[in-house]
């Protein structure tokens, strides 16, 4: 650890994190299982991406935020597990400041993002099955970027605010993270400054990426459910609710364990309860992803079968 004097106090200049150090006897399995998972999460998610790249039938508003969630979900989860990796198996558990202020940064900042575009996909849903016929009209190429390219934007300047405030903390001894990753909370507990400041903006920007986007999501879901209420059994319900139930999925998993996480009070649960609540956004969500996504979508087994049915030139 690097030392530096800082008044009666010692500043430090990395930071050790402890990732499962308390079950370290399950190392080489755990490093096994979670490398699987990467895998699995980059392949899975990449080839939707390609999929709706390379298929003119898939270039609809829905598709196209679903890339957007795709290659989120790619970008979220290297943030976090190569590092976590390298901490199992090979120890290298110390990150410097910067490192953690940046991996802490494109967290916070996708993880905002995934929010916002959850919200937008279920305002698609809802014109979808709510406007039909004014869909084609509201729902068009030049908006679909522009929503998408605000809630990029608003989210990594909005985590930009706390990102500035924490990198303006000096961090005392000790420098100790029980956590795999730099989250707000550990590093925020290791500043020697006063963190009122800081902990009020971000809990306000938090809870406004968070709480906003899952009250329209609400909204959104509460109108397609009454107007798939008023549409006669048999003519057509059964295919209006299996459009959005794949969307629905996510947000509950998404959500769940966001509320499983940070609303759970920490005096009634455990460090290693806390991490592993912690792997199921950071990593069972972003794997289900593609999973959801197109086990039950006829239009992503169409594209898929049409790619696999275009065989090399010598194979043919």
């Amino acid at each position: 650890m690097v030392i530096l004097s800082w008044g009666n106090q010692s500043t430090i200049t990395e930071f050790v994190l402890r990732g499962f150090s308390s079950i370290r006897q399950l190392n080489i399995f755990l490093f096994m299982m979670f490398l699987v998972f990467y895998i699995l999460i980059v392949s899975g998610n990449l080839l939707i991406v390609l999929l709706v790249l390379f298929s003119h039938h898939l270039h609809t508003p829905m598709y196209f935020f679903l890339v957007n969630l795709s290659f989120l979900e790619i970008w979220y989860t290297t943030n976090i597990v190569p590092k976590m990796l390298l901490i199992i198996i090979a120890e290298q558990t110390t990150i410097s400041v910067a490192g953690c202020l940046a991996q802490f940064y494109f967290f916070g900042s996708l993880a905002a993002t995934e929010c916002l575009l959850l919200a937008v996909m279920s305002y698609d849903r809802y014109l979808a099955i709510c406007q039909p016929l004014h869909y084609p009209f509201l729902m068009t190429g030049p908006l679909c970027v522009r929503l998408a390219a605000s809630s990029w934007l608003c989210c990594f300047l909005l985590t930009a605010i706390t990102m500035v405030l924490l990198s303006r903390q000096t961090f005392c001894g000790p420098n100790e993270i029980d956590h795999f990753f730099c989250d707000f909370t550990p590093l925020v507990r290791l500043s020697c400054m006063d963190t009122s400041l800081t902990e009020t903006i971000a809990y306000a920007t938090s809870s406004a990426v968070t709480l906003v986007p899952f009250l329209l999501i609400t909204a959104s879901y509460s109108c397609i459910l009454a107007a798939i209420l008023r549409i006669p059994p048999g003519t057509g319900r059964q295919k209006a609710f299996s459009t959005c139930s794949s969307h629905l999925t996510m947000v509950t998993m998404f959500y769940g364990t966001l509320i499983a996480t940070y609303l759970v009070p920490s005096a009634n649960s455990s460090q290693l309860l806390r991490k592993g609540s912690s792997l199921l956004y950071t990593i069972l969500t972003p794997m289900f992803n593609p999973i959801i996504y197109s086990l039950r979508n006829r239009d992503i087994h169409e594209a898929l079968q049409k790619c696999l049915s275009k065989k090399p030139g010598f194979l043919r």
